[in-house]
């Protein structure tokens, strides 16, 4: 789900926090590592985004937030900051090239990482981490 998280709305903040789990705490986030990713450059993304981000002619940067449940992917338009909420349940990652693209139901968002490439593949392997830790077991996983 795509939230305006400017203005702080007790409404959307529970929405999130029921989605994708309250923020970690100061100890938690310092013994996973850190839960935040470095500044990402956005290459594409889907019509909805798009419309938010090329109001201006700035370059379009994003960050990723990991959560106990799914991820929060926070990018800015003018003054407005929204936040597209992704449980790991709905979370969808495909790496072509020098790209890898989220998705969730009718969102994507490409990010290119050939400037930064270590530091985002160490993030994107803590993100799989955590997504395959809080995924529920399926029997078929056996076979």
């Amino acid at each position: 789900m795509l939230f305006n998280i400017s203005y702080n709305n007790p409404k959307n903040i529970k929405q999130i926090n029921a989605l994708v789990g309250k923020p970690y705490s100061l100890l938690e986030n310092l013994k996973k590592g850190g839960i935040g990713s470095p500044k990402l450059f956005i290459t594409r993304c889907s019509q909805e985004i798009y419309d938010l981000l090329h109001v201006n002619e700035s370059v379009k940067f994003c960050n990723i937030e990991l959560r106990p449940k799914g991820i929060i992917v926070g990018f800015q338009s003018r003054l407005d900051v929204y936040a597209l909420v992704i449980p790991y349940y709905k979370l969808v990652f495909f790496k072509p090239g020098n790209t890898i693209t989220i998705h969730v139901d009718q969102h994507y968002i490409s990010i290119d990482f050939s400037k930064n490439s270590k530091s985002v593949h160490k993030f994107f392997e803590k993100i799989e981490f955590e997504k395959n830790k809080n995924m529920p077991y399926s029997p078929l996983d056996a076979y």
